[in-house]
C-alpha cells in the first residue's frame, strides 16, 4: 500500500460472515441481540469500583513448528495475574486485520499499567488482582451458558465491580 492510497474501513460484520463461512458453517453467523441487555447501573462511583479486564486473548504460546499448521487454540476461560501482567498474549488466531495492525503493544488490549494510573489518580478504585481471558467462539449457547457464568463467578471472586471488555 502506497503512501497515498486511502484504506477503507473493514468490515467486522462481513468479516465474521466470511470467515463463518469458511469454517464450513452452513448457515450464516447470527449476531447476538438482547432485547434487554443484561447490564446494570453502579452502585458506587467508579473511583470507588474495582475493574476487571476481559479480553479474547490467549495465553502465550510459541508459534507452531513451520508447515505443521498446527494452532493450540484456549477454548475455555482462563485467568492471568496483573501483577505482574504477562509480557505477552497469544492473538495469532484471532480474526483481526494483521495487514492494518499488530499486537506487539499489550496495552493497547490489556491496559493495565494504564488502569494501575487510573486507580493512583482516583479515577477508579482499584485494578482485579485478574485479567480473564474468554474464548473466541462462535456458539452463543456456549458463551451464555458456560463461559459468561465462568467469567461472573472469576468477577465475583475478584471482588470487581465493573469489567472493562476488550475483544480483538
Amino acid at each position: 500500500m502506497s503512501s497515498t492510497t486511502h484504506r477503507s474501513h473493514v468490515s467486522y460484520i462481513d468479516r465474521t460472515r466470511e470467515y463463518y463461512a469458511a469454517q464450513g458453517y452452513e448457515r450464516p453467523y447470527a449476531w447476538a441481540r438482547h432485547a434487554d441487555a443484561p447490564f446494570a447501573p453502579l452502585g458506587k462511583p467508579l473511583a470507588r469500583c474495582c475493574v476487571a479486564i476481559i479480553t479474547t486473548a490467549s495465553p502465550w504460546r510459541a508459534a507452531p513448528p513451520a508447515g505443521t499448521g498446527v494452532v493450540s487454540i484456549e477454548k475455555n476461560v482462563w485467568s492471568g495475574p496483573t501483577s505482574p501482567p504477562p509480557q505477552r498474549l497469544f492473538t495469532d488466531d484471532l480474526a483481526w486485520d494483521k495487514d492494518a495492525t499488530h499486537t506487539h503493544d499489550l496495552e493497547t488490549f490489556l491496559p493495565v499499567e494504564r488502569l494501575r494510573e487510573f486507580a493512583s489518580e482516583g479515577r477508579i478504585g482499584a485494578l482485579a488482582p485478574r485479567f480473564h481471558g474468554v474464548p473466541t467462539d462462535f456458539s452463543q449457547r456456549r458463551t451464555m451458558k458456560v463461559d459468561a457464568p465462568d467469567i461472573l463467578a472469576r468477577c465475583r471472586e475478584d471482588t470487581a465491580d465493573v469489567v472493562l471488555l476488550v475483544p480483538l
